[in-house]
């Protein structure tokens, strides 16, 4: 059948990145997540969310990203499931895995960090469907929204889990790339984004 086929919809994937989800029920769990990305509109991208970047990885879940224009429309309630990507962008969190081929690794590096620059205005909402974390052998239960961390204080460990998903993709930093951030430019961002971290201090 794939010889025959169309798969355009996947066809429009021109992205991947990885960084590190949080149950937003359960903020002591975190779960590693590669992004394959693709721009629905210039205010709407949409990512198939994977447990590794190798053949046979299971699909965790889908992440939405959109422009603060479009956040801004939604209501309270729904802006509540959204959160931000500052922390991701600045701490090197977030990376733009070097394919191997014959790419410089500056030009590359100039590549990502243009990507960080659109990536850290926009808010995302993330449904995962399986809980690999805990050993689950297939997607089972309610699906889980996720968050993202929002200081370097909400991630156990991290310069060590850090440290060991940069050694799986060559060329990896995540402490040069905070480095290389810092003139990245932080946006203002909206009170009801990263709500997990905030509802209990401000329960309304």
């Amino acid at each position: 059948a794939s010889l025959s086929q169309d798969f355009a919809p996947l066809q429009s994937i021109c992205g991947h990145l990885n960084a590190f989800h949080v149950y937003a029920s359960d903020p002591t769990r975190f779960v590693e997540a590669n992004h394959y990305c693709a721009h629905l509109t210039e205010d709407v991208r949409q990512c198939i969310l994977y447990d590794s970047p190798n053949p046979g990885a299971r699909i965790l879940g889908i992440e939405y990203m959109i422009t603060p224009k479009l956040y801004e429309t939604l209501p309270q309630e729904e802006r509540r499931y959204w959160h931000t990507h500052v922390f991701e962008v600045k701490s090197g969190m977030l990376i733009m895995p070097k394919p191997t081929g014959l790419m410089p690794q500056a030009a590359w590096e100039k590549a990502e960090k243009t990507e960080m620059e659109q990536v850290i205005t926009l808010y995302g909402k993330i449904y995962h469907l399986w809980q690999v974390d805990r050993g689950d052998k297939l997607p089972l239960g309610e699906p889980q929204l996720m968050t993202s961390f929002t200081e370097e204080s909400q991630f156990p460990d991290m310069e060590k889990v850090l440290d060991e998903r940069d050694k799986r993709f060559p060329g990896a930093d995540w402490r040069v790339k905070r480095e290389s951030r810092k003139d990245v430019e932080v946006p203002e961002l909206h009170p009801d984004a990263d709500w997990t971290w905030k509802k209990d201090k401000q329960q309304q």
